[in-house]
């Protein structure tokens, strides 16, 4: 028998944020394949962003209500916050935003280093929390993609130039940049007796 709570609702609410990372990037990327104009396009993206922060806001709310709150979930929610916003900054490392792919990166690099730490400790034991540090970065990173999105609407009607929307658009992942590295360095100073610990070396 399946584990209680396997396939309930709050679950499938985050599985369908893991899928629209990849979706995506496929309309974005593809959109005039899909038939979608260029000035349909930003408002086609806003609503799978908006899809997708607001079943991350119901199926935490959602599972505590129903009494369904899994590991599996407990798992599975951060990872797909994870999977879209990242899938969003990759996608306008192409096309007319044009974001430097070296600056997209750092992104990838910070959560695959804090990801990697707490596997770690969690396999000796230790469990560490989310920072709030951690949890303001993600709202940045959710506002600076939807800042982008609504950039490419004045885009798409000629209101402004593709210069200006890079421009706009490289300050603001740069912005976001800093504070996910800042997030990183203050979760490893938090926490660093633990990872020193985990990594095996003395938490003098």
């Amino acid at each position: 028998m399946l584990e209680r709570g396997i396939l309930s609702i709050p679950l499938i609410l985050t599985l369908s944020r893991i899928l629209l990372g990849p979706v995506f990037v496929l309309v974005y990327s593809y959109y005039q394949e899909l038939g979608i104009s260029f000035v349909l396009l930003p408002y086609v993206l806003l609503a799978l962003a908006a899809v997708s922060e607001l079943s991350d806001v119901f199926d935490g709310a959602l599972a505590r209500k129903m009494n369904t709150v899994t590991d599996l979930g407990k798992l599975l929610d951060p990872m797909a916050d994870t999977i879209f916003r990242l899938s969003v900054l990759l996608s306008f490392t192409q096309g007319v935003v044009g974001l430097p792919v070296l600056l997209v990166a750092l992104f990838f690099y910070r959560d695959t280093v804090i990801g990697t730490l707490r596997s770690l400790c969690a396999l000796k034991g230790v469990a560490l929390a989310a920072r709030p540090s951690g949890k303001i970065k993600a709202v940045i990173q959710a506002a600076v993609g939807f800042f982008i999105m609504l950039m490419m609407i004045p885009f798409s009607l000629e209101f402004i130039d593709l210069e200006q929307l890079q421009t706009l658009s490289f300050y603001a992942v740069s912005l976001s940049a800093v504070y996910t590295l800042y997030s990183g360095l203050e979760y490893i100073l938090a926490y660093r007796q633990h990872i020193m610990k985990s990594l095996g070396f003395s938490a003098s």
